[in-house]
C-alpha cells in the first residue's frame, strides 16, 4: 500500500451523517445555511478571533482580501517561497508581486529586506506563515505602519498555530486561510478571511455574495459562498482537532529522533506555538533529495517537493527577481509523509531509507 505525503482526516461516518441528515431534513444546501453559520461561530470561538468569514477556498480568500482592502493595482510585496496561489492571487487581481527573499532558518519572508522592496507603487505586504511557522509579525506591522501599507497574511498553513498567546490568524489587516482536504483542519474544500476591521469584514461579506443583498446591489462581487455539505465536514472534524494535533506532534517528534543531524529542519520562532501542519526537511543538495525520492518511490512512499520552484522563477512573470536563498532552499526541501493513521513502523522505514542514502 502506497504512503503519500498526506491523507485527509475523516471523522467517524456516523458523526458526519448526523449533519447530513439535518441538510436533508431542512432542504437548505447553500446561501448562508445554518451549518455554515454554526461553523463560522465555532471556528471563531475555537481560534478566539472576530470577523470570521467562511469562503469557498483559500485562493478566493486571498483575492477577496485584496479586493476588500481596495487594492485595485500597484505592487504587493510577498515571498517567493509558498504555493503558487499566493502569487497568482496577486496577478489575478491585476497587481504586481514584488518578491523579497526568505529567512534561511524558518523560510518565512526576511523582514530585514522588505523596506528595500517598497516603492511609491507599493500597496500591501503579503507574507506567508509557511508550513505554519510564524512570520515576524511585529516587524512586518511596524514596516506597514511606517509606509501606510496593508498587511494580508497567507495563513493557509497556520490554523491552530499561535504567537504570543494569540492565534497566528489574528494578525494583519486580513488573514486568509485554507481548509483544503490536505490541511490540518479541512472542510474538503474551503477557506476563510479573518478581518481586523469590522467594516472591512462587512464589505468582504458583501463581495463574496455577488455584491448584493436581495435587490440592493452595492458593488462588484463574486461567488465566494460555501455550501452546507462542506460545513458539515468541518463541524464533524473540528471536535477531533486536539487529538489530530497531538498525534501529528507525536509523529513529528518521532521523525526528529530518527533524523537528528541528518536533515535541516525549520526553527520555530520565539513566542510561537507550532501546529505540526507539515514535516519539511532540507537536504544537502538537490541531487541528494532526488536520490532519496527515487529510493522512497521504489518502496511506494511519496513525499512532495514543497515548494518548488521558487515563485520568483515562474515562467509567466514579466520580470525575474533574484531571491537566492529561496531558489536554493526550494531545490533541496521536501515534506515527508505526515497524517493521522501513519504508523510508527512506516516512519521508521522512511527514515532508514533516508539515512541509508545520505
Amino acid at each position: 500500500m502506497s504512503i503519500y505525503v498526506t491523507k485527509p482526516y475523516l471523522p467517524p461516518l456516523e458523526e458526519y451523517e448526523q449533519y447530513v441528515s439535518q441538510i436533508f431534513s431542512n432542504g437548505i444546501l447553500t446561501n448562508e445555511g445554518p451549518l455554515v453559520k454554526e461553523l463560522e461561530k465555532k471556528l471563531s470561538d475555537f481560534l478566539e478571533v472576530q470577523n470570521f468569514r467562511y469562503v469557498t477556498n483559500g485562493t478566493i480568500a486571498l483575492q477577496l482580501a485584496i479586493k476588500a482592502l481596495g487594492i485595485e493595482d500597484g505592487e504587493i510585496v510577498t515571498t517567493p517561497f509558498s504555493y503558487v496561489a499566493t502569487t497568482t492571487s496577486i496577478l489575478w487581481e491585476h497587481c504586481t508581486p514584488v518578491f523579497v527573499d526568505i529567512e534561511p532558518d524558518n523560510f518565512t519572508i526576511d523582514v530585514n529586506k522588505i523596506e528595500a522592496a517598497i516603492t511609491p507603487k507599493t500597496k500591501a505586504i503579503m507574507p506567508v506563515h509557511v508550513f505554519g511557522y510564524a512570520c515576524d509579525v511585529d516587524k512586518i506591522q511596524e514596516i506597514a505602519d511606517k509606509y501606510g501599507l496593508k498587511v494580508i497574511y497567507d495563513g493557509a498553513h497556520a490554523f491552530g498555530a499561535k504567537y504570543k498567546g494569540k492565534s497566528l490568524l489574528s494578525y494583519g489587516d486580513i488573514t486568509a486561510c485554507s481548509f483544503h482536504a490536505t490541511k490540518l483542519f479541512h472542510t474538503i474544500e474551503g477557506g476563510a478571511c479573518i478581518c481586523k476591521d469590522q467594516n472591512i469584514a462587512k464589505k468582504l461579506a458583501l463581495m463574496m455574495q455577488f455584491g448584493h443583498y436581495a435587490d440592493d446591489y452595492s458593488c462588484v462581487g463574486i461567488n465566494g459562498k460555501q455550501d452546507e455539505f462542506n460545513a458539515a465536514m468541518g463541524l464533524a472534524n473540528l471536535v477531533h482537532l486536539p487529538e489530530i494535533i497531538a498525534k501529528r506532534k507525536y509523529l513529528c517528534e518521532l521523525y526528529d529522533s530518527l533524523l537528528l543531524g541528518i536533515v535541516q529542519r525549520p526553527k520555530v520562532q520565539a513566542d510561537a506555538v507550532y501546529n505540526y501542519a507539515y514535516y519539511p526537511a532540507v537536504f544537502k543538495s538537490e541531487e541528494e533529495l532526488l536520490k532519496v525520492f527515487d529510493a522512497l518511490a521504489k518502496e511506494g512512499i511519496h513525499p512532495r517537493r514543497y515548494f518548488y520552484p521558487s515563485l520568483n522563477m515562474l515562467s509567466y512573470l514579466k520580470e525575474t527577481q533574484s531571491c537566492p536563498i529561496s531558489e536554493d532552499i526550494s531545490k533541496r526541501i521536501a515534506c515527508l509523509p505526515l497524517y493521522v493513521g501513519l504508523r510508527d513502523e512506516e516512519i521508521i522505514k522512511i527514515c532508514k531509507i533516508i539515512v541509508d542514502i545520505i
